[in-house]
Parts: structure tokens; C-alpha cells; sequence
């Protein structure tokens, strides 16, 4: 994919940011919030933005509203452990994998297919990273052991990278729609 017009990559990364906002105080969802869309944030990102600055500004913005959210909202710091220094090793993994294959993403079925395939990979390793920090680092577990982390691997991660994959999905659709568009011609110059 060509990289975007200025004004088009500050739009995205005004609604990324937009969407990681709305998403992330209530990171399990419920009927009145969206579920945590933090990882298909990072991962769209790397997709459109590719630039390095963006992923900083949304590292810096994930843990500002994480602070907000636990010292103004009462949201409880369970999470918040020595383990949290590897969210953003965690992010890096969906951003830089994005980018790597963003050159190659198209319009067509057969490369979205394959960004979603790249994603899945991403969320997978990344949620490894984030849940096997906490779980071996965090302190929280009195005797950590293999079979144990195994257990709670498979009890969150597929809840996880399916919250991810369902919003990248949503993304990857607005892209072949947009993509569709693009290249059709205008009614309105056909009949010019």
C-alpha cells in the first residue's frame, strides 16, 4: 500500500486514538462498552502510520488513560505489576508487524486475507508477551509453573486476539470498501 496523504494519516491517527480512548477504560467491555481495542489500535497503526513517532504517542496515551482510569475512575491496578514495562515490547510486536506488511496490502480479497493472517500471528505472539509478563513477573502467582501459565494462556488469549481480530476485521472490510471505491469511476464524471 502507498503511504497515505498527511491529512489522511492525521485523520487515522486522530481515530485510532479516538477508538483506544473509548475502549480501553473498561478493557472487558460490558452492554454499555466496547470491548479493549488496544491491540488492533497498535496493529492498524503499523498498518497506515508506519512512522515511528505515532507508536510512541499511543504507548504514551495507553498509559495515560490506564493512569486516568485507576487514579480517577477507581478502576482497580491488579494489572499495573513490574510486568507492565513489556506492554509496549508487546505493542512494538502488532505495529512492527503491521508495518513490515503494509508495502503489500491491496484492495484484493487475497491480501487482506493475508493481513488478517499477519494479525492473528501478531496478537498471538503479543499476547503471549503481555500475559507471560504478568504472569511470570507480576507477583500475583506464589508459585508460578509451566502448566499453570499454559492453563491461563489458553483461559484469556483466545478472548483477547478474537476482540483484536473481530476489530481489525471491521478494519480490513472499510479498506476494500474504500479500495472498491477508489477505483470506481464517478456516475457523476461518466455522464460529464
Amino acid at each position: 500500500m502507498s503511504s497515505l496523504t498527511r491529512n489522511a494519516s492525521i485523520l487515522v491517527f486522530i481515530l485510532l486514538m479516538a477508538v483506544m480512548f473509548v475502549t480501553r477504560f473498561h478493557h472487558f467491555g460490558s452492554a454499555l462498552n466496547l470491548p479493549d481495542a488496544s491491540m488492533a489500535v497498535f496493529f492498524l497503526g503499523g498498518l497506515y502510520l508506519r512512522r515511528h513517532w505515532p507508536f510512541v504517542a499511543l504507548v504514551v496515551l495507553a498509559m495515560g488513560i490506564d493512569w486516568a482510569a485507576i487514579a480517577l475512575a477507581g478502576v482497580s491496578d491488579f494489572c499495573v505489576t513490574p510486568a507492565y514495562a513489556f506492554l509496549p515490547l508487546a505493542y512494538a510486536v502488532l505495529w512492527y508487524g503491521a508495518r513490515a506488511y503494509s508495502p503489500r496490502l491491496r484492495g484484493t480479497a487475497a491480501s487482506l486475507v493475508l493481513a488478517f493472517a499477519v494479525a492473528l500471528a501478531c496478537a498471538s505472539l503479543s499476547f503471549m508477551i503481555s500475559n507471560g509478563a504478568f504472569y511470570w513477573l507480576g507477583g500475583r502467582y506464589a508459585a508460578p509453573n509451566m502448566a499453570e501459565y499454559l492453563a491461563r494462556l489458553w483461559q484469556w488469549g483466545p478472548l483477547f486476539v478474537r476482540t483484536t481480530l473481530a476489530y481489525i476485521a471491521v478494519a480490513l472490510v472499510l479498506h476494500a470498501i474504500l479500495a472498491r471505491l477508489a477505483r470506481t469511476p464517478s456516475p457523476i464524471l461518466r455522464a460529464g
